[in-house]
């Protein structure tokens, strides 16, 4: 039964990444915390992994098919990506999770301010 839940999960993550571009931060991470328990640490290894290719290849090739990505920039945002990552969960593994909770919280929080207000 539990696998179904994760079935679910990732095609809720499927829908509003196919649709908005988002999942991993904004839907993954808090029901992996508040629905399955994980502490922040947990729940963002577990949503990289999800990401891990060939998940998003396929919404990002519909895109591409219909002229809306930026291949150059998208291979160069890549590598920074892959560097940033893994200089990232580095230096993630020392914070406490509640501290890492409380930024993470933040984060979207003004994300969300700057998206809706600005």
């Amino acid at each position: 039964m539990l696998n179904l839940s994760y079935i679910l999960v990732g095609l809720c993550m499927g829908l509003f990444g196919g649709f908005l571009g988002l999942g991993g931060g904004l839907i993954l991470i808090p029901i992996l915390i508040y629905a399955y328990g994980l502490t922040q640490h947990q729940a963002q290894g577990t949503s990289l992994a999800v990401m891990v290719p060939p998940i998003t290849l396929l919404a990002a090739l519909r895109y591409y098919y219909s002229g809306n990505v930026k291949l150059g920039m998208a291979i160069f945002i890549a590598i920074g990506f892959a560097l940033g990552g893994l200089i990232g969960s580095e230096f993630v593994q020392n914070i406490p999770d509640a501290l890492l909770k409380k930024i993470f919280g933040i984060v979207l929080f003004f994300i969300s301010l700057k998206m809706v207000f600005f």
